[in-house]
């Protein structure tokens, strides 16, 4: 129940003989329908340290808009595509996003593990490196950029976000009380415009454009005809 989805998801499918994780596919596909990227945005323990990096006091980029993308061409190649090809070619697929690539590993297990055991340090070569490096650049990130990670690399965000617009629990719009005014665009942290983009791939439903709304025309939740109706 703890372990990272990602993680048994690639393990599961890359190990010959046990195929299709329908356990892993059925709780990801359920945390999606029922709440998007909720669980971006107030589960995810990387998340928070995220905004925590992005605190520091530098001045603030924006991200470069077709990076959003990056994820969804890391959970088809890394997370599906290499570990069926290792079942296909070799009878056992890499966990290639986890082994090669994911920054939370390298921050939460590989770190802390070899901070504590002096017996692991002579075994960390080239591999953990190359993973340091890319935690590294991914923290760099974030202090400039809001949630870094969570919108160019994340994998878990990409199947989240694919399923944004049909979760139950999602970002909606009482169009009667919408003046346009762009207030809830001009303070979205990941640059999107929540007015009419309420089912976008990108929104964790952080609430900040909810707060900002001088006539609180945006509200998280299931969409009524009694709130959408409300004058």
């Amino acid at each position: 129940m703890l372990s990272c989805p990602i993680g048994a998801l690639q393990t599961v499918g890359g190990t010959a003989g046990f195929g299709f994780s329908f356990y892993v596919s059925g709780f990801l596909l359920l945390l999606g329908v029922l709440v998007g990227r909720l669980v971006c945005g107030f589960l995810c323990p990387f998340g928070f340290f995220q905004e925590l990096l992005h605190k520091f006091p530098v001045p603030k980029k924006k991200l470069f808009s077709p990076l959003i993308y990056v994820k969804y061409v890391v959970l088809v190649m890394f997370v599906l595509l290499v570990p069926l090809w290792g079942v296909i070619l070799q009878g056992d697929g890499q966990p290639a996003f986890c082994k090669y690539i994911c920054p939370v590993g390298t921050l939460e297990g590989a770190i802390p593990l070899l901070l504590t055991h002096l017996e692991f340090r002579q075994a960390a070569g080239v591999l953990f490196a190359w993973k340091f490096l890319i935690l590294l650049g991914i923290m760099v990130g974030c202090i400039f950029i809001y949630r870094f990670s969570c919108r160019t690399l994340c994998p878990l965000g990409a199947i989240y976000g694919i399923l944004n617009p049909v979760s139950l629990y999602r970002l909606r719009l009482a169009k009667q009380r919408c003046i346009e005014c762009g207030t809830c665009q001009d303070v979205c942290p990941m640059n999107i415009h929540p007015a009419r983009q309420t089912s976008s791939a990108e929104c964790i439903m952080c609430g900040k454009c909810i707060e900002a709304c001088p006539h609180q025309a945006l509200y998280l939740g299931r969409e009524t005809k009694e709130r959408c109706c409300r004058c």
